[in-house]
């Protein structure tokens, strides 16, 4: 016995296609304004990190985890800012549901950039402050839970409900 509600389905009027297109896009907008805002607060934050007085003192492996850390958060903004550059481009080309695809596949990409930033930019400030494993045993954790909130556990949802 599951204590899960089952998901609830609420009658709606028919879409077409186009509409259903146009509906998707903007609730994938919608979700990556909710990402967008923390990740470019992240990689602005990380853009100002080499000019503070002691990153000259960082030794070669914590400016890797740094430069993983910020090329993450970069790759993760182009991702999520991706699709609104495209529409731009692809506006009233018929290219609607093209575009919902790529974008759904772009916010997945990013999300995983994200994931890869933050777990970087832990692992590199808690090496700062501790010695021994915590550091690293934190990261992992930090990695663990982005993958089971952002993918296995929707994964799974989704494989019980049969899609």
């Amino acid at each position: 016995m599951t204590t899960e509600n089952p998901p609830l389905r609420t009658a709606s009027p028919p879409e077409t296609p186009a509409e259903r297109a146009d509906r998707n896009f903007v609730e994938l907008l919608q979700g990556f304004r909710v990402a967008v805002t923390g990740v470019q607060v992240l990689f602005a934050f990380l853009l100002t990190v080499p000019f503070a007085p002691g990153f000259s003192r960082l030794a070669e492996d914590e400016r890797r985890l740094f430069y993983v850390s910020l090329v993450g958060a970069a790759v993760a903004s182009m991702f999520y800012i991706a699709p609104a550059a495209q529409h731009r481009v692809l506006f009233r080309k018929g290219m609607k549901e093209t575009l919902v695809h790529r974008s759904n596949l772009y916010g997945v990409i990013g999300t995983l950039a994200l994931a890869v930033s933050m777990t970087a930019a832990t692992l590199l400030v808690l090496d700062y402050l501790f010695d021994g494993v915590l550091p690293v045993v934190t990261a992992v954790l930090v990695a663990a839970l982005a993958l089971w909130l952002w993918f296995l556990e929707p994964l799974l949802r989704r494989t019980r409900n049969g899609g």
